[in-house]
């Protein structure tokens, strides 16, 4: 029992305790006093009529319903300090990848290298994650964060070719900082449990030890990189890596220390494999939380209070079973109901209740067999959820008064496509809790798709109306070249039905003419060239010249600020974890330096 958690659920109860101690106050008077004797006889005689000895025994029974009555006021009141799932349509489900990029992952004992391969096996990892959130950093001689824990693991695929060992700003595996770090990020996100994988070929042998205390309620499991064998580290010049000897480094899997450290950290060992058989191995584990009972408890389903009530009523059964009379009794069997009709039950139905069964089917998965046994509407609603009938959860729950109840009919409505209504059932959640995190989240989120949503249906119009546009100007075209053609053809005819001889007189005054404009135009070009000619001005004035000047410097300027920025994210990243090491004054590692 938790002391710290005890509370009552309705204290309001408890202020029935006023007017039940002042009627037993009344009770014990009126049975002292000696009642309407005294009005009709003599004060001398009333101690030889009335009986004060059986009064003093008398006082049990109004102490039992004393008792009694304060039981039940705190029953109603609702005494608990436990807490019980309920459900809910979200998987919190979290997952924090470190990978390490020692000059160790650099060996080539499986193709392409250890580095490459480890990235392949995150990117298959990133397409298996269905819900929850993903985080990923890297560590060397320290541990730096690459994309904190989010939603979309696109961000997280992008960044994975610029991940090499050449990044690291100090040399070195530092498991210890990695895994400190990864519960940072678990702990700053609020979350109580999460899964954290490291992606590596070796671990110190003291670290297996410390990492149950670091990690809480955490898990961890190891994704080991390499071969018992080993490989020479290539360096990127030429030849391979040496020790202070001058001996050739052979990397080798340290199998036994990263078994162990998975075990300390109740997570799985997973040996690389050439096939998927590890992708699915740790996926199952990552996303189990849609199908694991452990995971069920703690992702799928919120807390609600056990309420301890009811248990003390036992406590006044034994007292309210001495106060029956023979009539008392009576009455009260006759205020049962009548009996119902019976029905067949099968086995299960004799030792289970209907949600019980239910309960059971949605372990199992049986998702839509739940949803038609549970009379709870939460828990048919989730079932529902999760059987993929969005539409009749968001059903379920539109009578729903709590803000859980109005944040899971939200995720249902959008679900379904129906981003509006989510949106309206989101605020219904704030207004009744105006902290619901999870509430306010998905709001904004779902208010964003219905911006581009509406940014998409006006890029649409603005598209059509373009093509209408060019469509009627080509039709106007179009009707333009026919009326030409129209136009000649009447001329053509026109000409066809002259005579012969106007034909001719016509076509000898056009020469005519034509000679004389000739003519015209060489006096006209005599007279410029004998004329002389003026000095050559500017092509373009100030204004001109100066609009020009400024355009040049801007894309100068623009051109300049491009080379400023890397052409891939390698040498950003490298920066950025140089600069991060150079702020955190970390004494330099005493460890190999692979």
């Amino acid at each position: 029992m938790n002391f710290a958690d005890f509370h009552f659920l309705r204290p309001w109860w408890l202020l029935a305790l006023l007017p039940a101690a002042l009627f037993l106050i009344l009770l014990v008077r009126h049975r002292q006093g000696r009642g309407n004797w005294s009005e009709v006889c003599d004060a001398e005689l009333l101690p030889f009529i009335l009986q004060d000895k059986p009064l003093q025994a008398s006082r049990g029974p109004l102490f039992g319903a004393g008792f009694a009555a304060l039981l039940t006021i705190i029953a109603l009141a609702g005494p608990t300090w436990q807490r019980l799932p309920g459900p809910a349509f979200r998987n919190d489900a979290a997952l924090v990848i470190a990978l390490d990029l020692s000059k160790s992952m650099d060996a080539a004992d499986i193709k392409p290298s250890r580095i490459a391969k480890a990235r392949y096996k995150i990117a298959d990892l990133l397409k298996q994650r269905k819900d929850g959130q993903t985080a990923l950093l890297v560590y060397g001689g320290d541990a730096f964060t690459v994309t904190p824990l989010t939603n979309d693991t696109a961000t997280i695929d992008s960044q994975l070719s610029a991940l090499t060992t050449d990044i690291m700003p100090s040399p070195g595996s530092n498991t210890s900082a990695a895994l400190n770090a990864a519960v940072a990020l678990l702990r700053q996100a609020g979350l109580v449990k999460g899964h954290i994988l490291l992606v590596t070929d070796g671990v110190d042998s003291d670290v297996a030890e410390q990492a149950e205390h670091w990690l809480g309620d955490y898990r961890l499991s190891v994704l080991a990189m390499g071969t018992p064998e080993g490989a020479p580290i290539q360096l990127q010049g030429a030849g391979f890596l040496k020790d202070s000897n001058g001996a050739i480094v052979v990397a080798k899997l340290d199998e036994a220390a990263l078994s162990t450290l998975a075990q300390h950290g109740r997570g799985i060992y997973q040996p690389v494999t050439a096939n998927d058989a590890d992708v699915e191995n740790l996926g199952r584990l990552f996303n189990s939380a849609e199908t694991g009972k452990e995971n069920l408890d703690s992702n799928l389903l919120l807390q609600q209070w056990d309420e301890k009530g009811p248990w003390l009523l036992l406590l006044v059964l034994p007292w309210a079973a001495l106060q029956f009379r023979k009539g008392l009794l009576l009455a009260l069997l006759c205020l049962l109901p009548l009996p119902k009709n019976s029905y067949a039950l099968d086995w299960q139905s004799l030792w289970q209740t209907p949600d019980q069964r239910a309960k059971q089917a949605f372990e199992q998965q049986q998702y839509q067999q739940a949803a038609e046994q549970f009379d709870n509407p939460d828990w048919r609603a989730a079932a529902q959820y999760k059987a993929g009938k969005f539409q009749e959860a968001a059903e379920t729950l539109k009578n729903t008064q709590s803000a859980e109840g109005h944040y899971n009919r939200g995720n249902a409505l959008a679900q379904a496509g129906q981003l509006q209504e989510a949106v309206q059932a989101y605020q219904q959640a704030l207004q009744l809790d105006p902290k619901h995190q999870d509430a306010k989240y998905n709001k904004e989120l779902v208010e964003k798709k219905l911006k581009e949503q509406e940014q998409q249906q006006e890029n649409q119009q603005q598209d059509q109306q373009k093509q209408d546009k060019q469509d009627s100007s080509e039709q106007q075209q179009e009707q333009q070249q026919q009326d030409g053609k129209s136009d000649q053809a009447d001329k053509d005819a026109q000409q066809e039905q002259k005579p012969q001889d106007q034909q001719k007189a016509d076509a000898k005054q056009d020469a005519e003419q034509n000679k004389a404009k000739e003519d015209q135009q060489s006096e006209a070009e005599a007279k410029q060239q004998a004329e002389p000619q003026p000095p050559k001005q500017e092509p373009t004035d100030h204004e001109q010249a100066a609009q020009a000047t400024e355009k040049n410097e801007t894309e100068r300027a623009n051109e300049q600020l491009l080379k400023r920025i890397p052409d891939e994210p390698t040498g950003l990243l490298k920066r950025k974890f140089k600069y991060q090491y150079g702020q955190r004054n970390r004494a330099n590692p005493t460890g190999p330096a692979w």
